[in-house]
């Protein structure tokens, strides 16, 4: 059987890598470590398709060093322990420690990644792990310790094109046929950054066509792609389409369409603490300050989960997802920390105003650290009138109220001590 095109065409040296010029071009952290050819654990952290596996398996060809593969999603704490083990038994030449890599390591239970530590800390193996997730939620703390975390970003539209052009040029099926590029905005739009995706887009239209001879339009792409509905994927574009369908309907206030969509995630096999971070973004950016409690139900839902599998996790998202769906939406919070972070940028680091500073020396004290501050616990009500901002933008505001009970009595409560 043939290989897919995003296999053919996969890369095999640095000079064939497309994209991540921060990690691997010159002078950069990775390529330094490879051209040293001493190589550390690490985790690769990205989206589908930017070409997380591709490099890894880079790094073992130019180094010639033994390669491992696992899948978290097929594998075991066994198939670790039997890698470690052969490799123990193994001599390897100059003492060269192979790589063991591990797909989807954000899938590996705790158990399964404490069989990698002490392989890791005493040398045993070099460990590369690629996720789609935040290593900071799903890789244990004393592993992650013991890896850097590279971040892979997205590839460019100038990195899809080029990648394109050498596809078609060089492929050893497509180059046999006349293929003429007219539009590109579709392609690049469903790719969204992918290469693999860009890829399989590429080969389902011209597979699609008969004869030596394809012309590629944005209609035709869209036509294809509908033609051929990707089942949900959650490493794709479904992922992030329906994860937006269904902060937007939470957003809306509409539990009917947030409940859906939910069910697809659900029936989808979604992680289900990915959906859980996503309702704890949501209760602070979309209902804040209108519904503080939100934010602690939203919490409790991702702590929860964490315990608690399937199925009876889909009990604990529907209910916070019915919850958040049904409260009082404000994103003056989100708009605040916005707002200030636009100044910091405009007007640079203003230095604090003296009577705010910390004075725990007498050196400050005599050059009038903290001198002229008010204490507020001193007056009535706990509030006293004094600057808080520095000089330059004294009388800056960045929240406001927004129209909802919550927000209007704290708007009432500042109001009235002002007076």
């Amino acid at each position: 059987m043939n290989k897919p095109l995003a296999e053919r065409m996969r890369p095999h040296s640095l000079d064939d890598y497309v994209g991540q010029q921060h990690l691997v071009g010159a002078g950069s952290v990775l390529r330094k470590m490879i051209d040293s050819g001493n190589i550390s654990s690490f985790i690769l952290w990205g989206p589908p398709g930017v070409g997380k596996t591709t490099l890894a398996k880079i790094i073992s060809a130019q180094l010639d060093i033994p390669f491992y593969t696992l899948s978290a999603i097929n594998s075991g704490v066994k198939d670790v322990r039997e890698i470690i083990d052969k490799v123990k038994s193994t001599s390897f030449f100059n003492n060269v420690r192979p790589i063991l890599f591990i797909d989807e390591i954000h899938r590996f239970s705790k158990s399964q990644q404490d069989s990698l530590l002490a392989a890791v800390e005493n040398g045993t193996i070099t460990l590369i792990g690629a996720t789609t997730e935040n290593p900071s939620f799903e890789v244990i703390r004393p592993l992650l310790s013991r890896c850097q975390v590279y971040v892979l970003q997205p590839l460019e539209e100038a990195d899809l094109l080029g990648l394109m052009h050498k596809v078609l040029a060089e492929d050893v099926e497509l180059k046999t046929k006349q293929i003429d590029v007219k539009e590109t905005a579709a392609l690049l739009r469903f790719a969204g950054g992918d290469a693999r995706k860009l890829m399989n887009i590429l080969e389902l239209v011209v597979s699609s066509e008969d004869g030596d001879t394809v012309e590629i339009t944005d209609a035709k792409v869209i036509d294809r792609l509908q033609e051929n509905p990707a089942a949900y994927d959650k490493g794709g574009e479904m992922h992030y389409d329906i994860i937006s369908a269904f902060i937007k309907s939470v957003r809306g206030s509409d539990p009917d369409g947030a409940i859906y969509w939910l069910a697809r995630m659900v029936a989808g096999g979604e992680d289900p603490k990915f959906i859980a971070r996503r309702l704890v973004i949501l209760a602070s950016e979309d209902i804040g300050l209108a519904n503080p409690n939100g934010l602690l139900l939203a919490n409790a839902c991702f702590d929860a989960i964490h315990k608690i599998g399937w199925p009876e996790s889909r009990i604990i998202l529907a209910e916070t997802t019915i919850y958040l769906a049904n409260c009082p939406k404000s994103n003056s919070a989100y708009l605040a920390i916005d707002g200030a972070l636009a100044e910091v940028k405009q007007s640079g680091n203003l230095p604090v105003p003296l009577h705010l500073r910390n004075a725990p020396t007498q050196l400050m004290k005599d050059l009038n650290y903290s001198q002229g501050y008010k204490y507020a616990h001193d007056y009535a009500n706990n509030f006293v009138t004094q600057d808080f901002l520095p000089e330059e933008i004294k009388n800056k505001t960045f929240w406001s109220a927004q129209n909802n009970p919550q927000e209007q009595k704290m708007h009432e409560h500042l109001a009235q001590l002002k007076k």
